[in-house]
């Protein structure tokens, strides 16, 4: 058996790189999403900041620091490299995030209200480019 046949053994597995395990648990969208908060510093493991080619174990502690201030907890349960299903990706870890009290919840409401009002206004596209010479009677 050759040493990548080896590597895609999911029964022997017993660690597998952070990012890897980040990407495969769908607390990332992508692997490079994690190896980026990896190198920003907003991944510990155990109370250690962790680059991504750090190994995962079961039992490992995980805080991810996510936008606006907010910490997720997780502690790892099983480790697996190639993806899955996401129902079965959630069985990978234990969330240990309290959930976020009514102020919170509400705070977060009116900042994205407060982001989607201040957004930029998009550039008008060809059919309201010509609405709009039409309009201004240039066409």
């Amino acid at each position: 058996m050759t040493k990548r046949d080896d590597t895609h053994q999911a029964p022997g597995l017993d660690a597998v790189r952070l990012d890897v395990w980040l990407d495969v648990a769908c607390l990332f969208r992508t692997r490079s999403e994690a190896q980026n908060a990896c190198k920003g510093g907003k991944i510990t493991v155990n109370a250690q900041s962790a680059r991504s080619n750090r190994l995962v174990r079961s039992g490992d502690e995980i805080v991810i620091g996510r936008p606006f201030g907010r910490t997720q907890q997780v502690v790892v349960k099983a480790v697996a490299e190639r993806h899955i299903t996401k129902a079965d990706a959630r069985q990978l870890y234990e969330d240990l995030t309290p959930k976020p009290t009514a102020e919170e919840a509400e705070m977060r409401r009116i900042e994205r209200v407060y982001r989607a009002a201040m957004s930029p206004p998009r550039a008008p596209d060809k059919r309201e480019r010509r609405q709009l010479r039409w309009i201004k009677g240039k066409s």
